[in-house]
């Protein structure tokens, strides 16, 4: 009985580690942008003072951001199974 007790617990704690890292998806790609042509730019543009905007997603194609948001809530997350990239 006690030898049974034990697996169960195991078998509960497996579960909702499972579970966990299941429902945490990685984030979206994060890429630094003109926000009207949508080139990308260097990352310190993005930064204080910067002329960028983060563009979250998506693919870059020819120097230009497409396919994704720049609002990151609008974004797809990727976790086990999840492609990482999304519309918008």
């Amino acid at each position: 009985m006690r030898r049974l007790r034990s697996s169960a617990v195991v078998l509960g704690g497996v579960g909702v580690l499972a579970a966990a890292l299941t429902s945490c998806g990685s984030e979206p790609d994060r890429r630094c942008v003109d926000p009207v042509s949508r080139d990308v730019l260097p990352k310190k543009e993005c930064k204080s003072g910067g002329s960028g905007t983060y563009y979250y997603g998506g693919k870059v194609k020819n120097g230009r951001v497409e396919g994704g948001s720049f609002d990151k809530s609008a974004v797809d997350r990727g976790g086990f199974g999840g492609s990482g990239s999304g519309g918008g």
